[in-house]
């Protein structure tokens, strides 16, 4: 048999979604026909190399082995030569002891290369020489066996890539019709239960001034959300921390988990525009129970996830603050020209009943004798906590209201019967309450109680809407002011007015921005299927015109045809890659780097093109800018794509402006890029689909349609945003906006 043969495996003997269980039969191969004590093999991960199979050598099976500067696997690395050492030889030492084994008299490793790329290692060792004939087999093994494993390898990363889109795009349908939070949480939970096979879920996600912690745990199958304040939480420190953490013992951590029998946990935060708002959390009763894999499939879902809940929060809290505008201008109307206090309470407990269906809302007022007494008060318990009351002269500087009204700071207590501080009111029967005081300055006037005969009643939004109503009534019952008064909270009106505009534009790009990045994916899902398809065939054509050329004299005469198969074959092969490129999530490699200099790079590549074109070009970069976190490469694909879009605009001439400087936009300091040209522009119905893959307005030309759906993908990715403005037959100018690193 040929060293060729050896290694084509028959499609009912060869899995290739299987990896170690592939690269297994070709140690065993290998071995069969040089025959060895122990051997390994391991192919390059991330700068290390990983061992997937083994022949007698369990022990080193699953091991990552980290290249030293000085090592022999370094060596082979930089060099891509095979070693061969004796236990006589003075390199013997300087082999790991991990990977040879102590009985060996000869260790031989041999790189696995394809062109001049390197996919991985084959290592054996026995108690005897190898002798001429075996060497020289092992290295021709080892150049066939480099193509089979690039094979595997590279259908082991299709299908992982291919189960990830399908699970995303699962995600992606389940979850994208939920019109509120708790429907969201609900349908990520059962997605969450089907992939990873746990029942203990839970999501922490955090309010919009980062006070309190809205919690959504499955306990018994069922979501029940409550809402605590973040000081003292358990996951505190995992917020503050800002790192995914995955516990392979939970009892090495201080962490309070859902369940009592947990052994192992995986904490992903989700982020939004690089900030937390959220924890999502699984929970195993078995150790070590989520891989790396796992961690990073959830840490995509979150990412996708935290755009859907930052979307649901915004709508949320919009209409909370609609109806808290509304609560507040009702209380003024109500309000304006009373001089009595006990009347403007009364009139505020009515309409907080009114706005939230509260089942208590009780306005407490300090009097001159330093006592709290009820102002106002009103409810379907109402009647019920007045009697009692006045019977058992309560109120009083006892109990949760009096703890607010000593220290003047707000709580909520989801579930009264585990606050120590609650004392109980004979005959009413309290589940959860909010307790809110009303400040002067350093004084306290009284306090807002809203209790509820229901635990987990109330959310961040009410104790929100409470403390603007306190402001609001703090200063209506000190002020005798009236006019001033109205003037204030007119200003704080316009104001809240104004915040809830700027959230609605938020609501709307955000929504915008999850349909595009919906867009991307499926046609990346697309992509990667056409790919996957089309992989084995061209895999199949060149692997055996290979075989055939080589056993072909060089004076063939099909050698020349064979050979055009082949390069065709290869180049269908380049094209297949680039789609798999543009569909698969690669890991990105950031730095802090100087955008002029990356600017520099491309336009230096573009000098030829630009003047053959007859454009005429003009750059302006900003002097001394902030650095940048970017992936350079991925940033250099930009700027080029935009670059060739303006010349290509312009097949007449023209001019070409390309500028660079900080700017500031939404509040926040950016690095914004500007390329300008004179060209034939673009309508106003082709805007709308720029950045949609495959929409091309120059599709006589060649175009594709991808490079500005790619570049759009890389600039969200970098946390920043493209602007487009474009006069048809006058030009366009596409401005990117990146976020300037902050220093540390």
């Amino acid at each position: 048999m040929q060293p060729a043969d050896a290694f084509i495996f028959g499609g009912q003997t060869a899995v290739p979604y299987d990896l170690s269980g592939s690269l297994a039969r070709i140690l065993a191969r290998i071995v069969q026909y040089v025959p060895c004590d122990r051997a390994w093999l391991a192919i390059y991960d991330d700068g290390a190399l990983k061992v997937e199979a083994h022949w007698h050598f369990s022990e080193l099976l699953g091991e990552e082995l980290y290249l030293d500067d000085e090592g022999v696997l370094s060596e082979i690395r930089k060099t891509s030569k095979s070693i061969l050492i004796e236990r006589n030889d003075p390199e013997w030492k300087i082999i790991p002891a991990e990977i040879r084994p102590d009985d060996a008299e000869v260790w031989v490793a041999l790189p696995l290369k394809t062109g001049q790329r390197q996919v991985g290692v084959v290592a054996l060792s026995r108690d005897e020489a190898f002798s001429e004939d075996e060497w020289l087999k092992l290295q021709q093994f080892s150049l066939y066996a480099a193509a089979s494993v690039e094979i595997f390898v590279t259908f082991s990363e299709m299908a992982n890539h291919l189960k990830r889109q399908a699970m995303l795009n699962d995600f992606a349908l389940i979850v994208s019709s939920a019109q509120n939070l708790g429907k969201i949480v609900r349908r990520v939970f059962a997605l969450l239960e089907r992939i990873f096979g746990t029942e203990a879920l839970s999501l922490f996600l955090l309010s919009s001034d980062a006070r309190t912690l809205r919690e959504y745990r499955n306990n018994e199958r069922r979501i029940a959300p409550r809402t605590e304040f973040v000081k003292g939480h358990p996951v505190e420190k995992f917020i503050k921390d800002g790192k995914n953490s995955r516990l392979e013992n939970v009892a090495e951590n201080d962490y309070r988990f859902a369940d009592e029998e947990t052994q192992s946990a995986l904490l992903v935060h989700l982020k939004y525009r690089g900030d937390v708002i959220g924890i999502l959390t699984l929970e195993s009763k078995v150790l070590s129970a989520f891989s790396g894999y796992d961690e990073n499939l959830l840490v995509v879902i979150a990412s996708h996830l935290a755009g859907l809940v930052e979307y649901g929060r915004l709508r949320e809290e919009a209409e909370a603050r609609a109806r808290n505008l509304g609560l507040i201008h009702e209380v003024i109307q109500q309000v304006i020209g009373l001089t009595n206090v006990n009347e403007v309470a009364q009139i505020t407990a009515d309409l907080l009943v009114k706005h939230f269906s509260y089942e208590l809302a009780v306005l407490l007022l300090e009097d001159r004798y330093n006592k709290l007494d009820i102002a106002g008060i009103s409810g379907k318990a109402s009647s019920l906590v007045k009697s009692a009351f006045e019977k058992f002269e309560y109120p009083n500087r006892e109990g949760i209201s009096g703890m607010v009204f000593a220290t003047g700071e707000s709580i909520m207590v989801d579930d009264v019967s585990k606050e120590p501080a609650y004392k109980a009111v004979p005959e009413w029967e309290v589940g959860s309450e909010i307790c809110v005081a009303l400040k002067d300055g350093d004084r306290i006037l009284g306090i807002i109680d809203v209790e509820s005969s229901m635990k987990n009643a109330f959310t961040h939004n009410d104790l929100l809407a409470l403390e603007s109503l306190a402001g609001f009534l703090t200063s209506a019952i000190s002020s005798v002011d009236r006019y001033q008064m109205l003037q204030d909270t007119i200003q704080i009106l316009q104001t809240t007015q104004n915040e809830l505009q700027e959230r609605m534009e938020a609501q709307r790009e955000a929504e915008s921005r999850l349909v595009q990045a919906a867009k991307l994916a499926a046609v990346g899902e697309m992509a990667a299927g056409v790919a996957h398809e089309l992989n084995n065939p061209l895999t199949t054509v060149a692997g055996f015109s290979e075989l055939v050329l080589a056993d072909l004299s060089p004076d063939a005469p099909q050698r020349d045809d064979l050979e055009m198969v082949l390069r065709e074959a290869k180049r269908a092969r380049s094209v297949v890659r680039r789609l798999l490129d543009f569909a698969r999530q690669s890991e990105s490699i950031r730095i802090r780097a100087d955008l002029n200099e990356v600017v520099e790079d491309v336009v230096a590549l573009t000098n030829h093109l630009l003047q053959t074109s007859d454009v005429e070009f003009e750059m302006k970069l900003g002097k001394e800018l902030p650095w940048v976190l970017m992936d350079r490469d991925q940033i250099k694909q930009v700027v080029l794509n935009l670059l060739h879009n303006a010349i290509h605009a312009m097949p007449n001439g023209g001019k070409l402006f390309l500028q660079t400087e900080e700017r500031e936009k939404k509040s926040q300091r950016w690095i914004a890029m500007s390329i300008r040209d004179t060209g034939k522009g673009i309508t106003a119905d082709e805007l709308g689909r720029i950045f949609e893959p495959f929409f091309t307005t120059k599709a006589d030309d060649g175009g594709t349609g991808l490079g500005l759906a790619v570049s759009y993908g890389i600039i969200t990715d970098h946390e920043g945003f493209i602007d487009v403005d474009s006069t048809p037959d006058e030009g366009a100018c596409f401005t990117v906006w990146l976020p300037i690193e902050e220093k540390h």
